[in-house]
């Protein structure tokens, strides 16, 4: 038995399919991780869901990324269409009242202690030590499953502030920190606040930031024994450390689809190319 992680798919069916093919994923017997994004840009979103929600079912586990937040909202009706969108056959689909439901019931982070790894969309800031991230992807996943009403939810959650995490924090301002963490961090000052608007490269950081990995490891007085994996930064592509194991490749813009055996002694990695139509 094998356990796979899978890096930003974002509607590119295609290409998933021929990655499962070269990893000789076996169905009944192996596992895989998604490391969110399943949607948008790409193609065939709504092949990718269906793929896994029908077909891999169990054996998939699948995290929340900020493009599937961003479905989820336009089919509230609290969220816009952008030009560069390719959601229009999944919000038209017969099935999507399923599909949309299956997302939200969705992790935002998942914990294997016996494989040593905890993946989630884009990142943890500084603040949180794995632990405590629990914590606060339990909040978020009680609010996303019915714990608030889901229109209130989708019409309050987004937006850039708070920047800074803090106990106090209550209400939308907690949740709205919790989810741009999850899902939308990519830099932070040496203090751990967040910078949600620069999407760049990490050499392109601005003036007194970094990445946020970065930060973590500067602030954080102890290391987790557990490994991060994460996807959301095609820019910052495949990257590894100690502490963490990044695999968004960008096979939106036609570059790679990348996965990561992750029960072997050292990771295994396996990627194939993308076209720019996946």
């Amino acid at each position: 038995m094998a356990t796979y992680a899978v890096g930003d798919i974002q509607g590119c069916r295609a290409s998933l399919e021929r990655l499962l093919d070269k990893l000789r994923f076996d169905p009944t017997a192996d596992r895989i991780w998604f490391v969110g994004d399943l949607v948008n840009r790409g193609p065939d979103s709504l092949g990718v869901l269906r793929l896994i929600r029908n077909q891999l079912q169990d054996r998939a586990t699948v995290v929340l990324g900020n493009h599937d937040i961003h479905l989820m909202s336009v089919w509230s009706g609290h969220g816009r269409l952008k030009s560069s969108d390719t959601l229009r056959a999944t919000l038209n689909a017969a099935d999507v009242d399923e599909l949309i439901h299956w997302l939200r019931h969705r992790p935002v982070m998942h914990l294997d202690q016996d494989l040593g790894y905890a993946m989630v969309h884009a990142g943890l800031p500084p603040a949180w030590s794995v632990a405590e991230a629990q914590l606060r992807a339990c909040e978020l996943e009680e609010a996303l499953r019915g714990g608030i009403p889901f229109d209130e939810f989708m019409d309050k959650i987004y937006g850039n502030l708070p920047t800074q995490w803090s106990e106090d924090l209550e209400g939308f301002d907690r949740l709205r920190f919790i989810t741009n963490a999850f899902m939308r961090m990519r830099f932070t000052d040496p203090a751990g606040q967040l910078l949600l608007r620069f999407k760049g490269a990490p050499a392109d950081a601005p003036p007194n930031h970094v990445p946020w990995f970065i930060a973590r490891r500067r602030l954080r007085v102890s290391r987790d024994p557990i490994k991060l994996i994460t996807g959301h930064w095609s820019r910052l592509g495949l990257y590894q450390d100690a502490e963490l194991l990044s695999i968004d490749t960008g096979c939106q813009w036609g570059n790679q689809l990348t996965a990561v055996r992750l029960d072997s002694e050292e990771p295994e990695l396996c990627s194939i190319d993308c076209s720019t139509s996946c």
